[in-house]
């Protein structure tokens, strides 16, 4: 046990432990970041806004065009889905925006959840290297010669002090980010939801019209004619 303390502690396994973790951590919130708030993201309003306006219009390939210009956007991926079966019934309408949502969950999910462990796995690194430097001081002042009792003492609660300071470093940032990300990760499933079930419901208006007797059966049907004849048609001779 002493010469694998006094070898963690010489060649700082410890350290150099929670600062590579720490690293890959800050590696993440990068590219969870660039991900989420450059690759992923798009205003929702002036998105929905011109696709209404097209399904409004009946220019359903127009809008599944328009959304194919941001197709790596999940707002846009999804929402062209549900277009692209327009033409079909509620069900496969319903079916395709699941389906759609359901690929794109996993991108906006992956590896969000490495950020929590990270933080808390640097925070135990850090109390790992804060425990053998508090074992390294009181073997000091248990085994030590008298000389050498506090230095080896001061040496011991500096690695300490040290591991600890390390792991909150890292520890603290990474948790405030992955809140953030969290946060934003939410909104983009939340806008992902409210512009597919308009554009759903706009959809559905648009197949299924009021029935309107008058257009069906108009009352003026060959009256034209019959006040130019004056007289009502005579039926065929059978």
């Amino acid at each position: 046990m002493d010469s694998f303390l006094t070898f963690i502690n010489n060649y700082k396994i410890i350290d150099a432990w929670i600062v590579l973790t720490g690293l890959f951590g800050v590696y993440l919130m990068y590219d969870r970041y660039k991900a989420l708030f450059v690759e992923y993201a798009m205003p929702a309003e002036p998105f929905l806004k011109q696709v209404m306006t097209l399904i409004e219009q009946d220019k359903i390939e127009e809008a599944i065009t328009f959304c194919s210009a941001n197709e790596k956007k999940p707002l846009a991926y999804v929402t062209k889905r549900i277009l692209e079966k327009s033409d079909r019934d509620d069900q496969a309408v319903e079916t395709a925006h699941d389906i759609a949502a359901s690929e794109m969950a996993p991108k906006l999910m992956r590896r969000l959840g490495h950020l929590a462990m990270l933080s808390n796995v640097v925070t135990l690194i850090g109390l790992l290297g804060t425990v053998a430097g508090l074992i390294t001081a009181f073997r000091a002042v248990s085994y030590a010669d008298p000389a050498q009792k506090q230095t080896l003492l001061a040496e011991g609660i500096s690695i300490a002090m040290t591991a600890t300071m390390l792991g909150l470093m890292f520890a603290i940032p990474i948790m405030m980010v992955y809140s953030f990300l969290h946060a934003k990760q939410g909104q983009l499933f939340s806008e992902i939801d409210q512009v597919s079930q308009k554009v759903i419901e706009a959809l559905k208006g648009r197949i299924y019209m009021p029935y309107k007797g008058l257009t069906a059966y108009p009352s003026n049907l060959n009256t034209d004619g019959m006040k130019k004849s004056g007289t009502p048609p005579s039926p065929k001779a059978s």
